[in-house]
């Protein structure tokens, strides 16, 4: 028996170990191989496009088995256990962002077709084929959800503060009851708040920029008083206490030492939620309807919007579909290049604005 041991703990400590770089280096090389072999299946005909969710499935599959045969070979049978289970984990961490890679591949690959200067440049007024562009569309979800954000980030944050510093009681708890609810409803129902809103002073023929603002800060402020709550909790009591014992009164050590303390998670926040309705298509069609001209009036006739673009060009092809759905994917592209841009300004303000440490 202690032959037997020592044996294996001689075979243990006299086992190889892979390169540093070879876990990363199979990785690579298996999705490499099922890259080549999905092209190949597209230039033989056999599929129409290039299914880059396949390749990385499978290679990375492949990749599975790679390595711990590789690491039974050299490392022994003990490490590619280990390595078995760390590459099936990183397999669900990969099977996790292939709908997203998926999304992403298929948005860049159709959307760059239209992505040119006229597409920035002009409107569809007098478009009835190919050409025009979403200018006038660009321009809309920019003035909409900026209005909306600025109706929601003064309510949301004033009433995160409330719940989180000053809230006790009945009141508290139905306030929190209540965004809870709100969380949960459904974009339509937003749209047909805002719709019914107006309509009851200015009739139901009334379509504007404004009336979409509303919908959209319907949906906004719950999340916008979620998520600062959240933040507003995590800055430490000891910050509070402080200021208290230096006589500073409650509202000013709010303003000047809790506040700048949680920026960063605020701005966050704040992203998260113009993220989570700048995509809204449903309340827009019902409050802001559609248009083909420009319109830089917020409160005064339809306004075009980029959800309601794409989904127009989309659901209203002509005899030539193509320049209709190029049209639909482009704009979908911008939308998602809008969204990147707004979250990387707000990692950039959460950083510039961010108590800094003295050493």
């Amino acid at each position: 028996m202690s032959v037997a041991v020592r044996n294996a703990q001689s075979n243990t400590l006299t086992a190889g170990k892979l390169p540093k770089g070879a876990t990363w280096g199979l990785l690579v090389v298996s999705w490499a191989i099922f890259v080549m072999v999905f092209l190949l299946l597209k230039a033989s005909g056999t599929t129409a496009d290039f299914n880059i969710v396949g390749a990385l499935f499978f290679g990375t599959i492949l990749f599975d088995v790679l390595i711990v045969v590789t690491s039974m070979i050299v490392e022994g049978g003990r490490k590619a256990k280990d390595r078995l289970v760390t590459s099936l984990v990183t397999t669900a961490f990969i099977v996790t962002l292939l709908p997203l890679v998926s999304l992403v591949y298929t948005v860049l690959s159709r959307g760059v077709a239209r992505f040119d200067g006229t597409f920035f440049q002009s409107s569809m007024r007098n478009i009835i084929g190919a050409g025009g562009g979403a200018v006038h569309a660009i321009v809309g979800t920019l003035e909409v959800t900026a209005f909306a954000t600025l109706i929601s980030v003064p309510i949301g944050l004033l009433t995160s503060i409330y719940l989180v510093e000053y809230g006790r009681g009945r009141l508290a708890r139905a306030i929190t009851f209540f965004v809870d609810v709100m969380t949960g409803i459904p974009s339509i129902v937003a749209g047909l708040f805002a719709f019914a809103l107006f309509s009851l002073f200015l009739g139901p023929a009334f379509r504007a920029g404004v009336v979409g603002s509303i919908a959209l800060s319907v949906l906004m402020i719950p999340v916008v008083v979620r998520s600062s709550e959240e933040i507003l909790k995590i800055v430490p009591n000891e910050l509070r206490e402080a200021s208290f014992a230096l006589g500073v009164p409650k509202w000013l050590t709010i303003l000047k030492i809790v506040l700048p303390t949680s920026i960063a998670g605020l701005t966050t926040g704040v992203m998260l939620a113009i993220s989570r309705v700048i995509g809204e298509t449903a309340p827009l069609l019902i409050t802001t309807g559609f248009t083909t001209s420009m319109n830089y009036d917020l409160f005064s006739d339809r306004m075009m919007t980029l959800p309601v673009f794409v989904y127009t060009q989309y659901a209203n092809q002509g005899p030539d579909a193509t320049p209709f759905v190029e049209r639909a994917w482009t704009g979908a592209l911008v939308l998602i290049l809008i969204v990147m841009a707004l979250n990387l300004i707000a990692r950039l303000i959460g950083r510039l604005f961010a108590p800094k440490l003295s050493r």
